[in-house]
């Protein structure tokens, strides 16, 4: 019976140490491609493959919720088990917590559409706060329970000597341990690496929650010096859309350019009827319209319900007039680098803006102000931050992140 009893306990540690094992790949696949996701290098590097990984990421937090079901299979007798180890009983509550936040938060930012545009954001929120939180402390966790940290455990940093022992008369355990020191310096270091960046990062992302914070400030910070502010259309103030839900999170491929009244101008040319160039004062002049539409970025947040404002691109193409041969129209940033590309047909979509405001306000210089293009059925890297220049073309050309891999259609 004693043989039975012992094989029994056995095969449960076996158990909870093959799910501890599996839970920590997971951990790690998933940690490894959110960082993927969210790096401006590798968004060059990895080109669309990033939509894949996104998926990959996706996946895994969907199965992530199996070893937490197979763990509730053993919960009982392991909760017996640390019934005189309240710490483990924390940190058991603390890694459940951490798995099934991150699993419900991704669900809902898997399913954006279905979720709407309060839930995905708040979300986004906690989605982040796991990741800041929960991954220093499985790291820590995990480091700090390996093989050879363990066998050190009695092992002090200050070695007294079997004199020193026989003097005091007693035997004491170490009064520091190398385990102990090297627990120490790992959450030193990741209080050092992480804690900066964890503030800052929560600063702009919790006072952000509900889109209107981050947007005001991006507005405050604004680099942009150009006069007059244009004035803003009755259906833009207050805003159509009743105001931005979300946060936008900046991404640029170069410095991000800085215009003044003496350095700014707008240019359409190529096959075109009339080449045309406004400065800022008779740009802010055209015709204006407003329309309220979401913002989506193939990396996989989006901002919904915006209110732009701005002049509709076929109303742009219709000033210039287009001759026969275009067929396809190429946008260029101010920022000298960053280029685009619709194809006519695209071009003259209705909800195409060629946008000055957003919200009943300019658009600062970190969202592409003081002019933008917005595509809004097509992901944000069709929608050219800085626009400053609009060519007529007849041959193809291949914009900046589809050199890098994303695909040339970017329907949403």
């Amino acid at each position: 019976m004693r043989g039975i009893m012992e094989r029994i306990r056995r095969d449960y540690g076996k158990k909870l140490v093959s799910l501890h094992a599996w839970n920590g790949w997971i951990v790690a696949i998933l940690a490894l491609t959110g960082l993927v996701l969210i790096s401006g290098f590798w968004r060059g590097f990895l080109g669309e493959g990033r939509v894949w990984i996104k998926w990959g990421h996706v996946t895994v937090g969907i199965l992530s919720i199996l070893p937490v079901i197979y763990y509730l299979f053993l919960a009982g007798k392991h909760w017996k088990k640390l019934k005189k180890r309240p710490w483990q009983r924390f940190n058991v509550l603390v890694v459940l917590g951490l798995l099934l936040g991150w699993f419900a938060s991704g669900i809902l930012l898997w399913q954006f559409r279905m979720a709407g545009p309060r839930a995905t954001n708040m979300a986004l929120v906690l989605h982040d706060v796991l990741t800041w939180i929960g991954l220093p402390y499985i790291i820590y966790h995990s480091v700090t329970r390996l093989k050879w940290l363990k066998a050190a455990e009695r092992r002090s940093i200050v070695k007294r000597t079997d004199i020193e022992k026989k003097v005091e008369g007693v035997s004491q355990p170490p009064f520091y341990t190398r385990r102990a020191f090297i627990r120490g310096a790992i959450g030193a270091g990741l209080a050092v690496t992480l804690g900066p960046s964890f503030m800052k990062w929560l600063v702009y992302s919790l006072g952000s929650a509900g889109g209107s914070n981050s947007i005001d400030q991006l507005i405050k910070d604004n680099a942009n010096s150009l006069m007059p502010d244009p004035i803003p259309l009755p259906a833009s103030m207050p805003p159509a859309g009743g105001g931005a839900q979300g946060h936008f999170r900046v991404y640029t491929v170069a410095p991000i350019p800085m215009f003044t009244n003496k350095n700014w101008s707008f240019t359409i040319n190529g096959l075109v009827e009339k080449s045309m160039k406004w400065d800022w004062e008779q740009f802010v002049n055209l015709k204006r319209s407003v329309q309220v539409s979401d913002f989506h970025c193939v990396t996989g947040w989006s901002v919904y319900k915006n209110t732009w404002e701005g002049i509709p691109l076929a109303q742009l193409l219709q000033l210039a007039g287009v001759k026969p041969g275009a067929k396809n129209v190429k946008f260029y940033s101010g920022d000298g680098v960053y280029t685009d590309t619709l194809t006519l047909e695209q071009a003259s979509m209705d909800d195409v803006m060629v946008a000055v405001m957003h919200d009943g306000k300019p658009i600062p210089s970190d969202l592409g102000g003081p002019v933008r293009l917005i595509v809004p059925r097509m992901y944000a890297y069709k929608s050219v931050k800085w626009l400053n220049r609009i060519e007529l073309i007849s041959e193809n050309h291949i914009g900046y992140w589809e050199e890098r891999g994303y695909s040339n259609d970017a329907w949403v």
